[in-house]
């Protein structure tokens, strides 16, 4: 049992953003990959769980069956995880949180195809999630934090719109 309805709990409090992009899925991806970079952050981590788990399941048809499957993937549609970072911030976010807030680094950002030619982007922040988990404090040094993440995923999504 959870300790509490998630239901009950703002997006705006764990900083839910989303944006949807009309455009094919690598495109998409390559568009967000610049708004964010424009807004500051970097990727030090990029992958595609589509991929990951279409090639597992792949591998587990053919282990069951003995023999190739019919299809030559597991039908995921695309999904793309960006793991973006802004060095100079998340160095004071582990000195605030005492080094908690490394367990939920990078800031992840997710597009998804939600049918060809839409495109979903997706993120919430890690920064009030930990506060929200009290992960991190409570205090006027976290909400700056909390503040200046928010002002630089702003920017990032602003860019998507006005980005090209």
């Amino acid at each position: 049992m959870l300790p509490n309805d998630p239901s009950d709990i703002d997006p705006e409090e764990y900083g839910e953003e989303q944006a949807v992009l009309a455009m094919d899925h690598e495109e998409a991806v390559e568009h967000v990959r610049e708004a964010f970079s424009e807004a500051g952050f970097g990727f030090p981590a990029e992958f595609s769980p589509s991929e990951l788990l279409n090639e597992k399941v792949d591998r587990e048809a053919q282990s069951a069956s003995g023999s190739r499957p019919q299809s030559d993937d597991a039908d995921r549609d695309p999904y793309y995880v960006l793991g973006a970072c802004n060095p100079e911030v998340a160095d004071r976010a582990l000195d605030a949180s005492d080094n908690k807030i490394g367990a939920l680094f990078p800031c992840n950002v997710v597009v998804w195809q939600e049918e060809p030619g839409k495109q979903r982007v997706y993120h919430v922040s890690i920064m009030r999630i930990a506060r929200l988990l009290g992960m991190a404090p409570d205090d006027e040094t976290w909400a700056e934090i909390v503040a200046e993440t928010g002002e630089y995923v702003d920017e990032a999504f602003a860019n998507l719109e006005t980005a090209d």
